[in-house]
């Protein structure tokens, strides 16, 4: 059986991966085995780092040359970005077994989803009333995503800061647990 080509226009090829990691936060959830999980977590860190730098290389200044920002989706985008490189590098820095791995891994599945929710219905809808050669975009974003899967992702600046920085540790709420005196309500003797 012939094997299916991957298409060069940029807003399928973007879908496809947009799908490739919904699934990968899917198969997250379900699966219960902590091996499972490093390596869904693994494949999912390195297809966002890769898919982040072909949209911010190539994808997101072709559409920003073309299109009126006004709702300024662009510059919402980068945020969500920042905000899911940050967890990224704080993951890769994990190993699995602390605390909050977990709970982080989840909070970029949840963050990644309403990127891509957004950046599908708002973002491509504005991007296809455009004059983008789509198909031409898409040729030089699928070459530099092999090269990236080939040599691997440059650190970012949210690698080097954490790297610089390292882990916050462990929750604040969690370490002041330990300090706080609760108050209890006072119970009547009976």
């Amino acid at each position: 059986m012939p094997k299916k080509e991957n298409s060069t226009n940029a807003l399928t090829m973007l879908r496809e991966d947009h799908n490739k990691v919904k699934a990968l936060f899917e198969k997250f959830e379900e699966t219960n085995r902590s091996a499972s999980k490093a390596k869904i977590v693994a494949d999912a860190l390195m297809e966002l780092k890769v898919h982040a730098t072909v949209e911010e290389e190539l994808f997101y200044p072709a559409v920003r040359q073309e299109i009126e920002d006004e709702d300024g989706i662009m510059e919402e985008a980068d945020e969500e970005h920042h905000v899911a490189k940050v967890l990224i590098a704080e993951l890769e820095n994990m190993n699995g077994d602390e605390a909050h791995w977990e709970a982080k891994f989840n909070v970029l599945a949840e963050s990644v989803r309403h990127h891509i929710k957004e950046e599908e219905g708002k973002m491509f809808k504005e991007a296809r009333q455009t004059d983008i050669d789509f198909e031409a975009l898409g040729a030089q974003m699928a070459q530099m995503k092999k090269k990236l899967m080939k040599e691997g992702v440059p650190p970012d600046a949210e690698a080097k800061m954490i790297e610089n920085v390292g882990l916050r540790g462990d929750s604040p709420a969690r370490n002041a647990q330990q300090r706080v005196q609760v108050p209890l309500k006072q119970r009547k003797a009976s």
